[in-house]
């Protein structure tokens, strides 16, 4: 990461002290998004000057302006940027997250507002596929149903098909990563599999057919009989506690916003370890990648 000064930890109190204003979090960003250097964006100088504002820096050829905040996910939020810091921290360290309707709260802004940029800390919450799940590896699917988080009432959702894949480590369980697919089919599995797991990998599947296809790419496939789950208890375990914070803190998910959610539960699973760090690589991710454009909604 370089020399710059980031900020570790999960305190909320440590993290009022170090981020008090909007320049403050606008240090912070252009720290991280200039970190191995300056390159404008229109002609690719690596030259520049102090720009407009604090932070901001001005190409010494082109003279384009460009302030921390452009060309990333933090680029025209609808509130302060103090307030979008703490958004992400919240997220990202209460173990359970926190609701759009909490954020709405605490933070007395509109719930579409809070949705909004909760989508897009989601999408910076994606695997990025480059540690696919090494060793022993179980492989399941299961449904998960339910409306809109945000919608009101009790509108009939349709049920979602979701596949998941545990890391044995031998203390438990290591990494894991979740994906919605269509139908459970050997078609379906393939993009899943290749993303996530090795292919020398021990795959444990149940006896479902649609796995067998598979053991092309990955020899080491082995199928054994599922025993109502008996024979996968830490399989069982995640989903129930994954249902569990589905149900228990967004009460509601659409099956056009589903993947959002397994993104989210699963950036802090498989940090669990390393929970100090999650805020800084988050904000980091959300700087480097591309803003991204919001799902057309349906209400």
């Amino acid at each position: 990461m370089g020399n710059r000064d980031k900020f570790t930890g999960m305190n909320s109190i440590k993290f009022n002290q170090y981020f008090k204003t909007d320049e403050d979090c606008r240090a912070y960003i252009a720290d991280i998004k200039w970190e191995q250097g300056y390159h404008c964006k229109k002609c690719g100088n690596t030259k520049y000057i102090k720009g407009s504002r604090l932070y901001n820096r001005r190409c010494l050829k082109c003279k384009k302006d460009e302030s921390p905040t452009a060309g990333t996910m933090f680029d025209k939020v609808k509130f302060p940027l103090l307030t979008a810091m703490n958004i992400v921290f919240k997220i990202v360290t209460k173990k359970k997250g926190m609701s759009t309707l909490e954020l709405s709260r605490e933070f007395e802004l509109r719930q579409k507002t809070c949705w909004s940029f909760k989508w897009k800390i989601q999408q910076a919450m994606q695997s990025s596929k480059q540690n696919p799940l090494k060793g022993e590896v179980h492989v399941d699917e299961f449904y998960i149903g339910h409306p809109e988080e945000q919608k009101r009432g009790r509108s009939k959702g349709e049920k979602r098909l979701v596949v998941v894949a545990l890391e044995k480590v031998q203390d438990g369980v290591g990494r894991a990563y979740a994906q919605v697919i269509e139908s459970a089919s050997s078609q379906d599995f393939k993009p899943f599999f290749n993303n996530y797991i090795d292919m020398n990998a021990v795959v444990i599947t149940d006896e479902w057919r649609g796995y067998l296809p598979l053991k092309k790419e990955y020899p080491n496939l082995k199928q054994i009989p599922s025993n109502e789950g008996k024979n996968f208890p830490d399989m069982h375990i995640h989903i129930m506690n994954l249902k569990g914070w589905l149900r228990g803190i967004h009460h509601h998910c659409s099956e056009e916003h589903l993947q959002g959610y397994l993104d989210e539960y699963h950036y802090r699973y498989n940090r669990r370890n390393s929970m100090s760090s999650m805020f800084d690589l988050l904000v980091k991710k959300m700087i480097v990648n591309e803003p991204v454009r919001l799902p057309k909604k349906d209400n």
